[in-house]
C-alpha cells in the first residue's frame, strides 16, 4: 500500500511507472523493502543486490530504496551496497521525490495506482503497534499504534470503489486496537460497518487480528453483517503458557480456548485462519506437543507457520538464547504443515457437492482461478473452476464444488 500511494505520485508528477521488477526498461529503480522476518529481509538484500548489479552494467541510472529494512538499516546497507544511491525509512515520501527529481506534488487522499488485480485491495486502517511480542521488531521500525480516521478510510473506499474494487481486505499491525488513540475505545465494529456501506463494495475482510481483549462486538458485525466475509485471520502463535508467556502475547491457553470457542458459537460458518510460531525460545518437546494437539484439537480452516528468528533489539533477542538450529525448528514446521494438510484435506471434503460464492482472480490454462468468502488471496486455498461459456476476471459466480485436494477446490460454474 505504501508502494501504491507513492506510485500515484510519481505518476502525478510525470513518470511512467512499472510494478513488473523483471522489466528492464526501466531507467529509474525503487525498491520496498520488509525488515521484519529474516526471510523478508533475505529476500529484500537480493533484490537490491539484483539491482546493484544492473547499475553497475549501466542498465539503470538510478537505484533507491526505502521501507522497514532501510529504516533499521540504512547505515549498514550504505556501506555494504554503494551502488544505491539513497535509503530512506518508512515515511519518506517527500524525500523519495525530491531524489528523484519530482515536485512535491500531492495526490488526494487515499490515491492509489493499485497493484493487486483490481478487483480487490488491501487497505490499511492503522500503523505501528503498541505490543511488546518479543519476537517482533514492527514497534522498532513503524513506532506506536496510530489509526486513521473512519472517515479517511471511508473516502479511500470510496476511491478504490471507483476504481472498480469489491473486495477490501482491511489490515493493520493489530487491527482490534484500531481506534483507541483517536476515540479513546476500539472501533473495529463502528469502522466495518462503515465500510459495508460503501457502494460497490462486496466483500470486506479483516486481517491481523491480535486476540488479547478480543472486542466481542467485531464477532456480531461478523455474524450478522453480509458484506463482512465470515473469515477471520487471528495469529495466535502458539498455545503452551510457558511460551505465551516468554512471547509476551498477554494470553494464556485457556483464554485462547475461549476465544476460538466464542468465535465459533457467536459467528457460526467462520473460517478462521492463524499463523503460528515454532521454535520460539522455552518452546520444548512438550510445548511443542502442545501445539500439535492444539492444532489437531482446533482444526483451522487455514492455517501457516513461522520459525523463529531473532531479530536484533528484540525483547527475545535480549532475554533468551535461541537455543534450536535452523533444522530442528523447520522440522517443526514440517510436522505442523503435515497436520494442517490433513485437516483441510478433510475439511475440503466437506464442501463437495455445495455450492459457493466464488470471486475470479485470474485464468491460468484451462482453469479460471478464484476464492471462496472464506480464503484471502496470495496465503489461503483457491478454487479451481471450469466452464463451458467464458467467465469475467473480478465478478462473483456460483460454483459448485466437485472434487478438492489438500488445500483447493475444483467445481463448475455459473454466473452469479
Amino acid at each position: 500500500m505504501d508502494s501504491e500511494k507513492l506510485m500515484a505520485r510519481l505518476r502525478r508528477g510525470g513518470y511512467t511507472l512499472l510494478h513488473d521488477s523483471s522489466d528492464t526498461s526501466a531507467k529509474i529503480v525503487v525498491i520496498n523493502t520488509c525488515g521484519f522476518i529474516t526471510e523478508a529481509k533475505e529476500e529484500s538484500v537480493n533484490t537490491i543486490l539484483e539491482f546493484a548489479e544492473a547499475k553497475r552494467r549501466g542498465d539503470i541510472e538510478k537505484l533507491f530504496v526505502f521501507g522497514c529494512l532501510a529504516e533499521r538499516y540504512k547505515d549498514d546497507l550504505r556501506k555494504e551496497i554503494e551502488e544505491v544511491d539513497e535509503f530512506f525509512g518508512v515515511s519518506s515520501f517527500d524525500d523519495i521525490l525530491t531524489a528523484v527529481g519530482v515536485p512535491h506534488v500531492q495526490a488526494p487522499a487515499g490515491e492509489r495506482l493499485l497493484t493487486t488485480s483490481g478487483h480487490y485491495a488491501y487497505l490499511k486502517i492503522s500503523e505501528g503497534c503498541n505490543r511488546s511480542c518479543s519476537y517482533c521488531a514492527i514497534p522498532l521500525i513503524r513506532g506506536k499504534h496510530v489509526s486513521t480516521p473512519i472517515e479517511a478510510l471511508v473516502d479511500e473506499a470510496r476511491l478504490l470503489a471507483g476504481k472498480g474494487v469489491k473486495e477490501l481486505i482491511a489490515v493493520a499491525q493489530d487491527s482490534t486496537f484500531y481506534g483507541v488513540d483517536i476515540y479513546g475505545k476500539r472501533r473495529l465494529a463502528a469502522l466495518l460497518g462503515a465500510l459495508s456501506e460503501v457502494d460497490g463494495i462486496e466483500w470486506i475482510r479483516l486481517h491481523y487480528a491480535y486476540p488479547s481483549q478480543f472486542p466481542a462486538d467485531v464477532i456480531d458485525v461478523l455474524r450478522d453483517n453480509g458484506k463482512l466475509c465470515k473469515y477471520l485471520d487471528i495469529p495466535f502463535q502458539h498455545v503452551s503458557n510457558t511460551v505465551l508467556k516468554n512471547m509476551r502475547r498477554g494470553v494464556s491457553r485457556r483464554q485462547t480456548y475461549e476465544l476460538i470457542d466464542k468465535l465459533r458459537s457467536r459467528a457460526p460458518g467462520i473460517a478462521l485462519r492463524t499463523t503460528l510460531m515454532v521454535g520460539h525460545p522455552g518452546e520444548d518437546e512438550t510445548a511443542f506437543a502442545e501445539l500439535m494437539d492444539f492444532v489437531r484439537e482446533v482444526k483451522f480452516e487455514r492455517l501457516g507457520v513461522f520459525t523463529y528468528s531473532e531479530e536484533e533489539g528484540t525483547y527475545g533477542a535480549t532475554r533468551f538464547k535461541d537455543a534450536l538450529s535452523p533444522e530442528e525448528k523447520q522440522q517443526r514446521a514440517n510436522a505442523v504443515m503435515k497436520l494442517q494438510a490433513e485437516i483441510s484435506a478433510s475439511l475440503n471434503m466437506e464442501k463437495v457437492g455445495k455450492t459457493f460464492k466464488v470471486m475470479l482472480d485470474r485464468k491460468e490454462g484451462s482453469y479460471y482461478v478464484g476464492r471462496t468468502e472464506f480464503d484471502s488471496p496470495e496465503v489461503d486455498g483457491e478454487a479451481l473452476i471450469t466452464s463451458d461459456k467464458p467467465l469475467s476476471i473480478g465478478h462473483f459466480y456460483n460454483v459448485k464444488i466437485t472434487s478438492t485436494d489438500d488445500f483447493d477446490l475444483y467445481g463448475t460454474a455459473e454466473k452469479f
